[in-house]
């Protein structure tokens, strides 16, 4: 029998919405097969005649907005207004790509000392992308928009908790006028990725998850010579200088780390401040988690969602306890909320040590790590010892001093006085455990094409 890796839980409720069985290994061949037979007429089609069928997915996407939304909040308690917002700048990022691609992979003329060359870019084939909960559209939508563009075609394993938000998606592209094969949604086994990244139709591997995940896949991409990107987590810094403007700081530090229940991979997680403010700031920090209450993530008052598994949940709670017995001191919640669905109490842990395990952890949750540093050079140190790398951020009222922290932090991605990471010209990505490639922007859609070099010229063989 096949395996039920795939189920559909409302996270507010703890409710089963629906089940879904995975893919026979015959059904697999068959959507492979599919695939392979897609990619041989798509990669032939202009970049315009690519663009009618993207263009139109972004658009339906921006029309049904409120359908799509409402199925990301009953599967992974996604407040609905974040919701929404995830649709659209989905949508964002496929008409992006529709409009851009050609021009991003136009000829580079080059200049040999003899003759004339030039680098053109074409497609690679079929490319598997294994994508995660938290974004369950964003996530697709960023690998959608640039490979479908360059030409080539996509099969997705979408995480098992969002499988309706993977199908409404798949579904999308059918209504947008996709030939058969070109997007394919895989209801696959961990075992069936294996057959998949083992596959000789498939050319490339992106991946949005864990390290554990990351390590796995990257390692079964090289043993087959498969070029792959990874986007692995993070936990970023929030640096705050002595010279900040300390209230729109804390509104950015409420957003940065209670965005999407804190389920977010660039979400601020340490937050590092100059200790002649480091008392204020925690105490606002502290006053405006607080006041966070929990309720329907369909209710657009709520201001507290629920987090997306009740593994997760517990997950978290048992981060936090491991952390306080190592030494951490609790200052704020801690616990998990005593009610139906997976709430977890917005949290704040702070003297934590390089020894504490939750000194190098990944807190996927609305808990934030407080450190008081002694001074800018200081904050730089903290925020580099990571073993993660992916986003980051300063708050100054001096932009060249931001610049200059910016540029010491060693991360992907670094925001001054902001963590505004969601526009479709900026690429994503990161370094250290929090993988390598980058998505978005015209860096986005290269990392699956065959970048060739073409000269040209009656150049004399050497003698």
């Amino acid at each position: 029998m096949p395996a039920m890796e795939y189920e559909s839980v409302n996270p507010f409720d703890g409710k089963t919405l629906k089940t879904f069985v995975a893919l026979t290994d015959e059904q697999l061949e068959k959507k492979l097969v599919g695939a392979q037979t897609c990619y041989e007429t798509w990669r032939h089609k202009t970049y315009a005649e690519r663009a009618v069928i993207v263009a139109k997915a972004a658009a339906i996407m921006r029309e049904k907005c409120d359908e799509f939304a409402k199925l990301a909040t009953l599967e992974m308690g996604k407040r609905i207004g974040e919701a929404r917002g995830e649709v659209l700048f989905s949508s964002d990022i496929l008409a992006y790509y529709a409009k851009n691609a050609e021009r991003f992979l136009a000829p580079v003329k080059l200049n040999p000392t003899v003759g004339t060359a030039h680098m053109e870019s074409s497609p690679m084939g079929v490319i598997f992308c294994v994508e995660p909960w938290n974004f369950p559209y964003y996530q697709l939508a960023r690998v959608a928009g640039p490979h479908l563009m360059a030409g080539n075609v996509i099969v997705v394993k979408h995480a098992g908790i969002v499988p309706q938000c993977a199908i409404a998606f798949e579904k999308l592209w059918v209504e947008a006028g996709a030939p058969p094969g070109l997007y394919t949604n895989l209801l696959a086994t961990h075992a069936q990725s294996d057959i998949i990244v083992n596959d000789e139709r498939v050319r490339g591997v992106a991946l949005t998850g864990s390290v554990a995940a990351g390590k796995s896949v990257a390692a079964k991409a090289g043993a087959n010579v498969k070029p792959s990107s990874m986007e692995l987590g993070g936990s970023d810094a929030f640096i705050v200088l002595d010279d900040a403007d300390l209230d729109h700081a804390i509104k950015w530090a409420v957003w940065g780390r209670m965005y999407n229940a804190g389920q977010t991979c660039c979400a601020a997680k340490r937050f590092i401040v100059v200790e002649s403010i480091a008392d204020r700031f925690l105490e606002k920090f502290c006053a405006a988690l607080a006041a966070l209450t929990p309720g329907d993530p369909m209710d657009e008052k709520t201001t507290l969602g629920p987090l997306s598994s009740e593994p997760a949940l517990l997950q978290l709670v048992e981060q936090v306890d491991a952390a306080v017995k190592h030494g951490a001191r609790l200052v704020l919640g801690g616990k998990r909320i005593d009610r139906p669905g997976w709430f977890m109490q917005p949290s704040i842990l702070t003297d934590v040590k390089p020894g504490n395990p939750a000194f190098r952890e990944e807190f996927f949750g609305p808990v934030a790590l407080f450190f008081r540093v002694k001074d800018e050079d200081a904050a730089i140190a903290l925020a580099n010892d990571s073993d993660f790398g992916l986003g980051g951020s300063v708050f100054t009222k001096d932009e060249a001093r931001g610049q200059r922290v910016a540029s010491r932090v060693e991360t992907g991605m670094m925001f001054v006085n902001n963590i505004s990471w969601s526009d479709a010209e900026l690429p994503f990505g990161g370094i250290k455990y929090s993988g390598y490639g980058r998505e978005l922007g015209d860096m986005g859609i290269q990392e699956f094409v065959n970048k060739k070099l073409v000269r040209f010229g009656k150049i004399e063989a050497p003698s």
